[in-house]
C-alpha cells in the first residue's frame, strides 16, 4: 500500500512539458524512509523504495534477498491440485497420447512450453495445439476439442478453458485438465480438474500468479509426487526462465512468490542455455544480463508476434525446442513479425488515439473502435492509450457485425471483473480475463450500450479519479549521486515490474547541456552543470508527443527532470544514464 500523499505538486510542478502533475512522497513515507536508513543503514534512496512497499527493518534482509525456498507456496493449497497432478502421472505412467491446448500469448506459450520440457525430460512427448487468433479466438473451441479428444486420452488446457463450458463438454473421451489464473464464473465447466487461484471457491491469496506460475506448481506437485516413489525427476529450478518471462510479459504484479520467480529465472536465462531464448535474445541484440526489461520489452513482444500476426504456435515451439538451428529460425520469422506488427501497430494506435481524444479521455473508461483493425494489435494499443490516460482502455477491432476486443487496465481497478459482469448481464457474446487485462466479442449494435455500462461498472470501483498525468516521483537525486554503485543498491529492491515500481527521481533545477534527436522520434541529451557533474539523458518516443520538442528548443532557462536512473553498457563501458520520463520549467 502507498502512502504518498499529493497535498502539493512535487517541486512546485502541476503542468509539466507533458501536462502532467508531479507527486511526490508524503511526509510520513519520508519519516519510515528515514528510519529505515537509521536501523539498516542502507543508502536513503534505496530506503525510500523499501518505504513504499511497507516493508519493515525486521523483514529488510528476507525482502532484498527473495528465495523460493522461503517464498514458494504448497502446490496443494489450491483447489484440483491433487487430481491434476495424478492425472497428469497416471498418463504418464500408462504412455497415454497428451495433448496441450495453450493461448497465443507468452503466459500461453511459456506454460505449454513447461508441460511439453517436463514431458519429454520424463520420455513423453505430447502434441500442441494454440489456436489461431482470428480464425478460432481466444481459448478452447469445440471443432479443436472433439478432434483432439478423438487421438489423445488426456487434454491439458494452459492459460485458457476456466469459462470454456461447451468446448470442454464436447471433448467426449479424453480427461480434461485447466491449469489457468483468468477470472472464473460461479460455474467451472465440466474438466476432470481445474486448477485456478482465482476461481471464486479459491482464497485469492495466490490470485496474484500467472499460467506459467501456476504450471510450475503443478510440476513441482508432480515431482514431489515421483520422488516420493523413489524416481528422478526433471530439475525444476532450470525452468524458471520461462516463469519469469511470462510473469513480466503478463504484466502480473512483482509481489510474493513472483518476485522470486523473476530474480531467480534472470539468472538462469543468463546461464543461456534455452536455445529458444539464446536465438530470441541474440536477434534482439542483448548483449548484457537479462533483466526485466528484456524481458517485457525485448522478448516478450517477439514471443508474441506469432499470436498477433502470424503462425500461433511459433512462441511456444520456440521455448520448447532443443535444436539450437530450428531456435534460430523461428526467432529470425518471430523478429521479423515482430518488425511488421510495428508498423501495423502504428497505424492502428494514431486512429485509436485520434478516436479517443474526440470521444474525451477525461472519464473512467477510454475506448476506440473501428472496421479494418488488425485483431492482433489491439491489446497493444489498448495499452497505449491506458499509459496515455491513466484509465482502463479497450480497443475492439469490427468485422462483419461483431467485434473482438482487447482492454488494460490500471492498478487497483479488476477490468476482469468488469467484463465478465457485462457478458453475465448479456452486453457481450462473450468476455473474460484477469485483473489488468480482458477480452471480450460484442455484436456491433451493443458497441455504445457495452461501452457506457463498462465506464459505469470502472467508475465505481475509482476509475478516472486520478489526473490523467499524475507522475509519481520518489524523491530528489543530484548527478553527482547517481553512481554505478547507487543503481546497484536499488536493484536489490527488484526486480521492477507491475506493481512494483522502479523508483524515479527528480533533478532539480538543471542546465540542459546538450539536446539532440536520434532515429525517428527519440531524444538524448546531456544535463547537470557546465562545471560540474553531468549525466546523459534517453527519452524513448519523445518526439510522439511535446516532450521532445520542448526540451530541444529549450533556452538558457533550468528544468527539472524526472526519470529513472539506469546503468547504460556499451563498449565495455558502464554509464549512468537517466532514462526520461517527463520535465518542467524550474
Amino acid at each position: 500500500m502507498d502512502t504518498q500523499t499529493d497535498i502539493a505538486a512535487y517541486l512546485g510542478v502541476t503542468a509539466s512539458f507533458t501536462g502532467r502533475r508531479w507527486v511526490g512522497p508524503g511526509v510520513e513515507l519520508e519519516r519510515q524512509a528515514e528510519a529505515l536508513t537509521q536501523a539498516t543503514r542502507l543508502p536513503m534512496a534505496l530506503c525510500a523504495v523499501l518505504a513504499r512497499r511497507q516493508v519493515a527493518a525486521e523483514g529488510v534482509d528476507d525482502y532484498l534477498a527473495p528465495s523460493l525456498r522461503a517464498l514458494l507456496p504448497d502446490p496443494l493449497l489450491m483447489r484440483d491440485m491433487d487430481v491434476a497432478a495424478d492425472r497428469l502421472l497416471a498418463a504418464l505412467k500408462a504412455r497415454e497420447k497428451i495433448a496441450v491446448f495453450a493461448d497465443y500469448d507468452v503466459d500461453g506459450g511459456t506454460s505449454a512450453a513447461l508441460v511439453l520440457t517436463w514431458l519429454r525430460a520424463m520420455g513423453h512427448d505430447a502434441t500442441l495445439y494454440i489456436p489461431d487468433r482470428i480464425d478460432e479466438g481466444y481459448g478452447p473451441n469445440e471443432p479443436a476439442m472433439e478432434a483432439l479428444a478423438r487421438e489423445h486420452t488426456l487434454i491439458i488446457c494452459v492459460d485458457c478453458g476456466t469459462l470454456s463450458h461447451g468446448p470442454i463438454a464436447a471433448a467426449v473421451g479424453a480427461d480434461v485438465v485447466v491449469v489457468d489464473h483468468h477470472l472464473g464464473s460461479e460455474t467451472l465447466p465440466p474438466a476432470l480438474a481445474v486448477v485456478n487461484p482465482n476461481r471464486q471457491d479459491e482464497s485469492g491469496d495466490l490470485g496474484h500468479l500467472c499460467a506459467a506460475g501456476v504450471v510450475f506448481l503443478l510440476l513441482v506437485e508432480a515431482n514431489r509426487r515421483l520422488r516420493g516413489s523413489g524416481l528422478q525427476t526433471p530439475d525444476l529450478m532450470s525452468y524458471l526462465d520461462l516463469v519469469a518471462l511470462a510473469t513480466v510479459a503478463d504484466v502480473a504484479p512483482l509481489i510474493g512468490v513472483n518476485r522470486a520467480f523473476v530474480r531467480q529465472g534472470l539468472k538462469v536465462m543468463a546461464k543461456r542455455g534455452r536455445p529458444g531464448l539464446v536465438a530470441l535474445s541474440d536477434v534482439g541484440r542483448i548483449d548484457s544480463a537479462p533483466t526485466p526489461y528484456h524481458l517485457g520489452f525485448v522478448l516478450g513482444p517477439r514471443v508474441n508476434a506469432g499470436g498477433r500476426i502470424g503462425a500461433a504456435d511459433l512462441g511456444a515451439r520456440l521455448l520448447s525446442t532443443n535444436d539450437p538451428m530450428e531456435a534460430q529460425r523461428i526467432a529470425a520469422r518471430l523478429d521479423q513479425l515482430n518488425d511488421e506488427r510495428r508498423a501495423i501497430e502504428a497505424a492502428v494506435r494514431e486512429e485509436a488515439m485520434a478516436q479517443a481524444e474526440a470521444r474525451g479521455m477525461d472519464g473512467p473508461l477510454v475506448w476506440a473502435a473501428a472496421e479494418g483493425w488488425h485483431p492482433g494489435v489491439i491489446g497493444i494499443v489498448a495499452a497505449r492509450l491506458k499509459e496515455a490516460t491513466n484509465r482502463p482502455a479497450v480497443v475492439i477491432a469490427l468485422d462483419g457485425g461483431e467485434g473482438k476486443g482487447s482492454g488494460r487496465s490500471v492498478a487497483g481497478v479488476d477490468l476482469g471483473a468488469a467484463i465478465q459482469r457485462l457478458a453475465s448481464e448479456g452486453l457481450l457474446i462473450k468476455g473474460g480475463g484477469h485483473r489488468m487485462a480482458a477480452g471480450l466479442t460484442l455484436a456491433q449494435d451493443q458497441l455504445e450500450p457495452a461501452m457506457a455500462r463498462l465506464g459505469e461498472l470502472l467508475a465505481r470501483q475509482g476509475a478516472g479519479v486520478g489526473g490523467a498525468g499524475d507522475l509519481r516521483v520518489d524523491g530528489l537525486l543530484m548527478p553527482g549521486a547517481a553512481t554505478v554503485e547507487l543503481i546497484e543498491s536499488l536493484e536489490q529492491a527488484g526486480p521492477f515490474g507491475q506493481a512494483a515500481p522502479a523508483p524515479r527521481f527528480a533533478f532539480p533545477s538543471m542546465m540542459i547541456l546538450d539536446a539532440r534527436k536520434i532515429g525517428t522520434n527519440h531524444l538524448k541529451l546531456r544535463f547537470g552543470e557546465p562545471a560540474g557533474p553531468a549525466l546523459e539523458a534517453i527519452a524513448f518516443g519523445a518526439y510522439d508527443g511535446p516532450l521532445g520538442p520542448a526540451l530541444e528548443r529549450r533556452g538558457p532557462g533550468r528544468v527539472h527532470l524526472a526519470g529513472k536512473v539506469e546503468v547504460n553498457s556499451w563498449g565495455g563501458r558502464n554509464r549512468v544514464q537517466l532514462r526520461l520520463d517527463d520535465a518542467a520549467s524550474a
